[in-house]
């Protein structure tokens, strides 16, 4: 069974009115959906949806109540928050959630709406990992205080995942990996999402979604003491309906010198706004990309099945890996996968190498990569049909906690590899 959710509060029967003397704080970028068995819920949810401090939130409103809400998610993958009415008695409702349970994602926070005002109650609900449970009937004034308990109080856990994407090698692809992971996560999950582009120079974000936006990441850490939700909003770029882009100035009118904590603030507030923050993180290794490597939640490496790009991925595996201890092995995709003529380590060898199996294996397509960059688009809006954007959405499951990957095998490339060490500690 799924942990639905944390952070249980007391029981209050909630009353109609409308309570103007509460200071609400706004709720940040989260996905959420109602259930609701009665119209009237229904209508609190629309105002809801319309006051401005839920203007972040994307919220959908559906009538029915635990029954439809499983059979829901059977086929689509569950928001950040879940609100579901029902008018059932104790043992319906325990009976009810529990086949919810099964099709919750990990992570997902639930708060039920019920007629029943029943301390039991509410200890089970608590004990079964339901974040809160509300006497009805209940005004929009109290259900943003409780939502707004669970996302911004200082007990609640930082909403944002941040995901690196970094290429063994100058060119490998990581950067349009990331991008294409960004688009599936948004279109696929419906959850929002920040990308990032962190190669201020160089950066392709903005050619790879069409966009050309005259502010971005420089103004976002130039003005670190400035810098809250509200900057960043203006800063962001629309790219889809929850895809927002901090794009990279691509000009080299300005040198890009950063100090070691230069993302530290940025970061945190991404973090606090959206459920999933994409890195695209350039191929160097300085103070400040080494902290990032430190700090963020997940990293993935792309890499070409050469020797060259074996040789960095081993190194930043085992940087990281002293980096953070504590944490799981950096993913890894292996990218253009048989070019023509090209002498290529085999893939399962490449991975066993660096004793880690990748996520992915996306073969050599310079027609279906190069017509999405040239027509700024993404890969499945190209060709929907092709196995890479399979593998894209692959990649987003793994990187989002929605999938597991498999373990590792032992090394058949291990004399390689010590000889390439050995090379490097002689130089």
């Amino acid at each position: 069974m799924n942990t639905l959710a944390l952070d249980a509060v007391e029981i209050e029967d909630e009353s109609a009115s409308v309570r103007t003397d509460v200071n609400i704080r706004p709720i940040p970028r989260i996905s959420i959906q109602a259930f609701c068995e009665n119209q009237n819920l229904a209508d609190m949810f629309e105002k809801c949806a319309a006051d401005r401090r839920m203007a972040k939130a994307h919220t959908k409103i559906h009538m029915g109540g635990i029954g439809a809400a499983a059979d829901f998610y059977a086929s689509a993958p569950t928001p950040n928050l879940i609100v579901i009415e029902t008018q059932g008695s104790a043992n319906q409702i325990l009976t009810d959630l529990d086949r919810l349970s099964e099709v919750c994602d990990a992570g997902t926070k639930v708060i039920v709406v019920g007629q029943v005002n029943d301390v039991l109650l509410y200890r089970e609900l608590m004990r079964r990992g339901i974040s809160e449970y509300l006497v009805a009937p209940i005004d929009l004034f109290a259900m943003m205080e409780v939502v707004g308990d669970l996302f911004v109080s200082p007990e609640a856990e930082t909403l944002g995942k941040a995901i690196a994407f970094v290429g063994a090698k100058g060119g490998c692809g990581a950067s349009t990996i990331a991008h294409n992971v960004s688009w599936a996560i948004s279109s696929g999950f419906e959850s929002d999402v920040i990308l990032a582009d962190l190669d201020l120079p160089f950066g392709t974000a903005g050619l790879d979604f069409n966009q050309d936006p005259l502010q971005g990441i420089h103004e976002a850490v130039g003005a670190p003491e400035r810098l809250d939700d509200t900057l960043l909003d203006r800063l962001l770029t629309r790219c889809a309906d929850h895809l927002s882009l901090l794009s990279a100035p691509a000009s080299l009118e300005k040198s890009y010198d950063f100090g070691e904590e230069t993302f530290d603030g940025l970061m945190d507030v991404m973090r606090n706004g959206v459920p999933s923050v994409i890195l695209d993180v350039p191929h160097q290794w300085t103070a400040w990309v080494r902290r990032i490597m430190s700090s963020t939640d997940e990293i993935v490496i792309v890499a070409e099945p050469e020797l060259a790009n074996l040789r960095n991925a081993k190194n930043l595996m085992d940087n990281i890996k002293q980096l953070r201890p504590n944490d799981p092995t950096p993913q890894l995709v292996l990218n253009r996968v048989g070019v023509p003529k090209r002498p290529e380590i085999k893939p399962d060898e490449f991975a066993s190498a660096l004793e880690v199996d990748p996520i992915a294996v996306i073969p050599f397509e310079p027609q279906l990569f190069g017509t999405a960059s040239n027509n700024g688009q993404m890969i499945s809006e190209v060709d929907g049909k092709n196995q890479v954007g399979g593998m894209i959405d692959t990649i987003a499951q793994v990187v989002t906690g929605r999938m597991e990957v498999r373990k590792p095998k032992k090394s058949p490339l291990g004399p390689i590899l010590a000889r390439l060490r050995g090379k490097s500690k002689e130089a």
